[in-house]
């Protein structure tokens, strides 16, 4: 199973190069790497390009630029990951071996950062998941592309597209749930504070499944202090 890895960024110049380094030996046996750029304002695509198979720019929104990434993947297996986000040792072969009997999954989440409380809210995230077969973008979502098509492909929202994919591939068969950690980064709940961010999305989840449009959620989350 060919598997290819689609990165959306924008204006991640400064951690762009790093970020990719770590793909590199994954790229020499097979993995397809490729950078989705959103209109970034400074060098990221510049950055981007030696490090990955393609580099393109897109409008920017990170359903958007999923989607995008999909449509010109090569593989038989697709893996949405942040670019704050780095994969565990031989995730190929995990997501391989986890697509045998299922159409999607994700991995676990540890989160790094300054905050004492971001290991348990990476726990919570995690068991969260295992319960409600909700995945999010952090976790590193994974999917067949029969799946990924059939699911109709990111819905073309600015916020929660992750959430609203996880739904649709349920419909297909529940998710693989891999032990095995994602890293990301914990800047947010650094920058904002971890209960304020906790209670910030609490607040946007409940609203969006009582049927708040994204686009309202999206101002919010955006505009945060």
């Amino acid at each position: 199973m060919k598997l290819s890895i689609i990165v959306p960024v924008l204006n991640e110049a400064q951690g762009i190069v790093a970020a990719l380094d770590t793909l590199v030996p994954l790229r020499a046996f097979g993995t397809e790497v490729l950078v989705v750029d959103g209109g970034s304002i400074d060098d990221t695509p510049e950055r981007a390009s030696p490090l990955a198979d393609r580099v393109i720019v897109t409008p920017r929104g990170r359903a958007l630029q999923m989607n995008a990434g999909a449509q010109i993947a090569t593989g038989d297996a697709l893996l949405f990951l942040h670019a704050d986000s780095r994969l565990p040792p031989h995730a190929p072969a995990l997501v391989e071996r986890a697509l045998a009997d299922r159409n999607w999954g994700r991995f676990d989440v540890a989160i790094k950062g300054r905050s004492a409380w971001l290991p348990v809210i990476a726990m919570s995230m995690n068991l969260r998941s295992r319960f409600t077969g909700i995945a999010t973008g952090d976790q590193a979502i994974f999917v067949t592309r029969a799946a990924f098509e059939a699911a109709g492909g990111f819905p073309a929202q600015p916020l929660m597209e992750d959430i609203e994919l996880s739904k649709r591939l349920k419909r297909l068969g529940p998710p693989a749930g891999l032990r095995a950690r994602v890293a990301t980064s914990g800047r947010r709940w650094d920058t904002h504070g971890a209960w304020r961010t906790i209670l910030l999305m609490w607040r946007l989840r409940f609203d969006y499944w009582r049927g708040v449009p994204p686009a309202h959620l999206a101002t919010r989350y955006y505009n945060a202090p």
